[in-house]
């Protein structure tokens, strides 16, 4: 273990093995670092942040500071950051709102510089944020989802796996699975996100799967009751099948298509 002598330690955090805390950070009560990780200079963990092994946090990162919340009462809840992040120079991630809720960022996640994950926001495994992601309170990002720089999300909006959202972009409605948005106009689709799901694994006859289901939901014009059956009786396995639940699951709506999209976005395999 190596500590700073500048660094200040509550008497209250756990500190696993092999852990470094840089010059000037801070560590805060009820506080748990797991082995191997690594705090930089200035560095702010705030109370009830639990921090999984082999975790990099960066200068002026500040992780468990109250929510910028009006609803917020006190009480204790926190942020739970799992195996392997990254967790680059000022970011900021704020604990839950109620007591006992918690604010979850999965293992493998990259966040770049000065992005923010507000309170109760929920990252699965493989997330990147790219520079100045903003996350308002309760928003949802599926496993493997990129967010490009400077986009911007709506509380409750939910993003799906292997998303990619284009830099700039305003989204509150939902991202289905496997599609990409475009920064040019707010909650459009603009097509499959082909190269990740490749690099995901996803085999060829699912992909041909998901161009089906891409046109029955944003080309075929059908009512979106009638949208949801027909996925559900077409598209019984794979990476498809999962798209009816994620729409009857939604809350905000889902995002429609931009029609303005490159040619062959939607059709290329």
């Amino acid at each position: 273990m190596s500590i700073h002598p500048t660094a200040v330690v509550h008497p209250g955090a756990e500190i696993g093995r092999d852990v470094e805390i840089g010059p000037c950070a801070v560590i805060g009560p009820g506080v748990v670092i797991g082995d191997r990780c690594r705090i930089g200079p200035h560095a702010v963990l705030l109370e009830h942040v639990i921090l999984a092994p082999d975790c990099r946090v960066h200068a002026h990162a500040v992780l468990g500071d109250v929510p910028q919340d009006l609803k917020f009462r006190g009480g204790e809840s926190r942020v739970e950051i799992g195996e392997g992040c990254v967790i680059r120079e000022g970011v900021t991630i704020h604990r839950g709102t109620h007591e006992g809720s918690v604010t979850v960022i999965g293992p493998n996640c990259l966040l770049m510089a000065n992005s923010h994950v507000a309170h109760n926001c929920r990252l699965g495994a493989g997330v990147i944020l790219a520079n100045g992601v903003l996350l308002a309170g309760d928003v949802e990002v599926g496993e493997r989802a990129f967010l490009s720089g400077n986009v911007v999300v709506h509380q409750f909006t939910r993003i799906g796996d292997f998303a990619m959202i284009g830099g700039g972009a305003g989204l509150g409605l939902d991202i289905l699975p496997g599609c990409t948005a475009a920064g040019v106009e707010r909650n459009r689709v603009a097509g499959l996100n082909w190269v990740g799901l490749r690099r995901a694994g996803v085999p060829p006859e699912q992909r041909r799967q998901l161009r089906a289901a891409f046109r029955l939901v944003f080309q075929s014009g059908l009512p979106l009751d009638e949208v949801v059956r027909r996925l559900r009786s077409e598209f019984t396995s794979g990476f498809a099948a999962g798209w009816a639940a994620f729409i009857e699951n939604s809350r905000r709506g889902i995002c429609r298509r931009w029609r303005r999209a490159a040619t062959g976005s939607d059709d290329a395999d």
